[in-house]
């Protein structure tokens, strides 16, 4: 069994072009420090702390980092994406309390604050899902009449925009329907200033 897996990985390897999807994300979590002894007044908090995202502040934030190793191949007069090897780091600005909490209020936030961290790693999903999509649209990718390899680049830029625009279009509709009214995060808000 052993042997077979290793015969696998050698020809994969030995693949011009061979997609590979043996990459995972690094994920990092960042926190802001919120206050309080009830749930509304660690919720006033957030408003006060929380990460500033345009006009206002958010509850939690989700953001990446990605760089890329590319290999570009100059081949019968075109170009050719050989390997294409993503570096992804995502960030995830999350509350957390600082100072103890009455037990009630504790139960609280461990429901609301866990709530929150599910939401944000469905954003760091998304944000993984278009890294993905963007790495099988690129390797192997070609661009004929280009042997100095910069039409090729061209042609990944505009495509990596618009999987880039889907992935923000994807994020914002999630964030709305979480909350709006009835929405998980909008139900976690009222949890919480309301005591349950």
């Amino acid at each position: 069994m052993r042997s077979s897996a290793f015969l696998v990985s050698v020809l994969l390897a030995a693949l011009p072009g061979a997609a590979r999807a043996d990459w995972k994300p690094v994920e990092r979590v960042e926190t802001y420090a919120v206050s309080g002894q009830t749930g509304f007044e660690l919720y006033q908090s957030i408003g006060e702390n929380g990460p500033k995202i345009g006009i206002g502040r958010a509850i939690a934030y989700t953001d990446f980092d990605l760089k890329w190793s590319r290999k570009y191949v100059p081949e019968n007069g075109g170009c050719r994406l050989a390997s294409a090897r993503p570096h992804l780091i995502i960030i995830y600005r999350l509350p957390k309390v600082s100072g103890k909490l009455p037990a009630a209020t504790r139960r609280l936030w461990e429901v609301f604050a866990a709530g929150v961290e599910k939401h944000e790693r469905v954003h760091g999903e998304i944000i993984t899902e278009m890294v993905r999509q963007i790495e099988a649209y690129s390797v192997g990718l070609t661009v004929a009449d280009d042997p100095a390899c910069k039409k090729i680049r061209e042609v990944l830029t505009k495509r990596l925009g618009e999987l880039s625009q889907e992935q923000r279009q994807r994020s914002r509709e999630f964030d709305r329907v979480e909350m709006s009214e009835g929405g998980n995060v909008h139900q976690l808000v009222l949890a919480l200033v309301n005591g349950g």
